[in-house]
């Protein structure tokens, strides 16, 4: 690691040191706590309150999560999906952690699911605890940059530093290095590619995209879920980044409905591993996405 890496990674580790200490001083101020759901920011009224249930138990693997991407990256920089000989689903959710979070984590503990979570390196500096419960959780954590903005619109060095600094928040919080990586808005370059390659991420699209950022609705958000639903989808939802209580209704009916036909729900890392996608698929130009 260069000695500017080096710098800014204690530097990082400096704020999250004081972060936490903030955290701890008002958690105490406050006489109680929160097995992982808490966030240093207290609920507006009427924000949906989700009940915790127990961890879910490990994902199922034959082989370590990073063995089964670094598989993939070999031949392919990117993935929008897995193959089609199979019946995984990966449920992904991107833009958190955030004050939702901890209700979708909430509904997936309860129904046993593991899922994967691209987050915004910024917000762990306000809600850190659902990053922990995730990775409690045995989810799986992806890089979706520091601050969101549109990659393709910025340089090499100002798209490295984004990639850069949410790997070194998560592993400062004390989760392994990310290995995913999903691209803002879908928006990427040639740079972006080189920048990927440099840090051995592959890029993680979707084939379903429920749109959820707009709230349309629970209905709608279901139906869209379900309607791109094959062996080996990706299903784009969102923890954050907005109001998530459509997603949080949305979710456990879509589980129930995926698991009806047979489907069972996944991690990125896993789906790869059952039924990786075969090479030679043409990368995306551009993707519409938040």
């Amino acid at each position: 690691m260069s000695p500017r890496y080096a710098r800014r990674r204690a530097a990082l580790a400096a704020g999250v040191a004081l972060c936490a200490l903030a955290l701890a001083l008002v958690a105490r101020s406050l006489g109680a706590s929160h097995r992982g759901g808490a966030s240093p920011r207290p609920p507006r009224a009427g924000t949906l309150r989700v009940a915790l249930a127990p961890p879910r138990p490990p994902a199922p693997r034959s082989e370590p999560p990073q063995r089964a991407v670094a598989k993939v990256l070999a031949y392919t920089p990117f993935v929008k999906e897995g193959g089609e000989r199979g019946r995984d689903i990966a449920l992904t959710f991107d833009d958190g952690p955030g004050p939702y979070t901890p209700g979708v984590l909430a509904v997936l503990e309860q129904m046993h699911v593991h899922a994967t979570f691209f987050e915004i390196g910024a917000m762990l500096r306000y809600f850190s605890a659902s990053t922990l419960r995730e990775l409690r959780d045995g989810d799986v954590i992806g890089d979706h940059t520091e601050t969101h903005p549109a990659l393709a619109l910025l340089r090499a060095k100002q798209q490295r530093e984004e990639l850069f600094e949410q790997i070194a928040r998560i592993e400062l919080l004390g989760g392994p290095r990310p290995y995913l990586f999903r691209p803002p808005y879908g928006s990427f370059d040639a740079t972006t590619m080189r920048e990927l390659r440099k840090l051995h991420l592959l890029m993680v699209l979707w084939s379903v995209d429920t749109e959820d950022y707009l709230q349309p609705g629970v209905a709608t958000i279901v139906q869209r879920a379900l309607a791109g639903a094959h062996p080996g989808a990706i299903i784009l939802m969102h923890d954050a980044g907005g109001t998530r209580t459509q997603t949080i209704a949305a979710l456990p009916i879509i589980i129930q409905r995926l698991r009806a036909r047979g489907f069972d729900l996944v991690t990125i890392p896993q789906l790869l591993h059952d039924d990786p996608p075969p090479p030679g698929q043409p990368l995306p130009s551009s993707l519409s996405g938040d």
